[in-house]
């Protein structure tokens, strides 16, 4: 197995000689070959274990026995414990999940801080064919039918060549010990399950069943390379960033035979399932207004545009200022000055800053989200008008509208943040004193 492990890294360049290289150990079987491999072709490495402390004991000897293995080998040992459960029920997703988020995490935290230049995961030929029939089963499109990755960005999965029973067969030839994980068996998740009940009965069906799917994967893998050289320009010409949103153009996405494929590809990334494709076309043909929603994002149609916004990204958006010193202090960026009214003095035009008269205004300042029934006096205007008034003339779609601040000053708005000023806080031929407020 040494010779087909170095030949693997060569054919997909994994790693230069001279690299050094955290290796992700769990204790099982897969991480103690892994390195094992390693030690034997002399590559500079360390280990990092994650005790998830879901198993009790069980969790503290697995951590306990790959310290203990570091040590013999003299190899930098890094270990951390997380209260997994917590973090599921803070965030409300899985287990699997939760592991893997902080897991992978932590794994490039230590990475960065010890100058390390790749990561090591122990993933095998059979955990890839588990994962492209777990893919297959989410509807996770073309992509997720490409299976895992020898190289991606810091990440190296050095055994994906290498089956169960050829590691199995490795370990009971060198006498290597590692650690059993019970919940392997456990037919409760869906990666046991596939591994145990489900592809046996391919293997029935199909004795070459491992080959065929690993071949298919990689011609996937090839498709979807083709599909990226479609839908890459497609995306660069119809998608916008503006900050935290996304602006779909709709115009741009090309009307032919094979549009819910694309639709499907460009909106993935939104967290469209195979199940929401119906309701996402349904979308781009509706009336401005209506909305889809995913796990993280909210679509929404505004005229011939859908807008991507994220769900429960909402950060601090209330804030009492009490000095023009205090406006460097908030997390919106601002600045602010005071200046003497002088001959040469020039209004600044744009609408990231407001230029008001000082002497107008009350400390402390309030910025918050505009709220139903707000008004102001625009710039220029002698009557008020309803915020809801205004955007509405300012064609704003629906999350800018949301996402809109004020800046009050005693009760009254003085600023529509990032757009107009009131008309009662204008600098005026009586004005002494300009307060210049800026967003960054």
């Amino acid at each position: 197995m040494k010779e087909e492990f170095e030949k693997y890294n060569k054919e997909n360049s994994l790693f230069e000689k001279g690299s050094r290289i955290l290796l992700a150990v769990s204790g099982g079987i897969d991480s103690m070959i892994m390195t094992h491999l390693f030690l034997s072709t002399g590559t500079d490495i360390a280990i990092a274990h994650c005790n998830f402390s879901l198993r009790g004991e069980e969790s503290d000897g697995d951590e306990e026995f790959v310290r203990q293995y570091a040590s013999l080998h003299n190899i930098p040992f890094h270990t951390v414990r997380f209260d997994t459960s917590g973090y599921a029920g803070e965030k409300g997703i899985s287990i699997q999940m939760a592991a893997r988020e902080l897991r992978y995490r932590w794994f490039e935290e230590i990475r960065e801080e010890y100058r390390y230049d790749l990561i090591a995961l122990a993933h095998n030929l059979n955990d890839n064919i588990e994962t492209f029939l777990i893919n297959l089963t989410r509807g996770t499109g073309i992509a997720g039918l490409t299976g895992m990755r020898p190289h991606h960005k810091r990440l190296i999965r050095p055994l994906l060549f290498a089956s169960r029973s050829a590691i199995a067969s490795y370990c009971e030839r060198n006498c290597l010990s590692f650690r059993e994980d019970r919940t392997n068996s456990d037919i409760k998740y869906t990666r046991n399950k596939i591994r145990h009940s489900v592809i046996p009965i391919f293997r029935e069906i199909n004795p070459s069943f491992d080959v065929t799917i690993t071949e298919t994967a990689q011609r996937f893998a090839e498709i979807s390379e083709i599909v990226n050289s479609y839908i890459g320009p497609v995306r660069e010409k119809a998608f916008i960033k503006k900050g935290k949103l996304f602006v779909i153009r709709l115009r741009e996405i090309p009307e032919d035979r094979g549009r819910r494929t694309v639709l499907f590809e460009l909106f993935r990334p939104f967290g469209i399932g195979s199940g929401q494709i119906d309701d996402l076309e349904k979308l781009t043909a509706g009336r401005t207004g209506s909305q889809l929603f995913t796990a993280g994002w909210r679509l929404i149609k505004n005229r011939n545009e859908i807008i991507a916004a994220p769900r429960g990204s909402d950060s601090e958006n209330y804030y009492e200022i009490d000095s023009v010193e205090a406006f460097e202090n908030i997390q919106l960026a601002m600045s602010a000055i005071v200046r003497k009214i002088s001959r040469d003095f020039k209004i600044p035009v744009s609408e990231n800053i407001a230029c008001l008269d000082a002497e107008k205004i009350t400390w402390p300042l309030i910025i918050r989200k505009n709220e139903s029934g707000d008004s102001f006096y625009p710039l220029g205007m002698r009557s008020k008008k309803k915020l809801s008034d205004y955007f509405i003339d300012r064609k704003y779609s629906l999350p800018e509208k949301e996402e809109k601040l004020v800046m009050e000053s005693a009760g009254d708005i003085a600023w529509l943040v990032g757009d107009r000023i009131d008309n009662r806080f204008r600098i005026t031929g009586t004005t002494r004193k300009a307060l210049i407020i800026t967003l960054k």
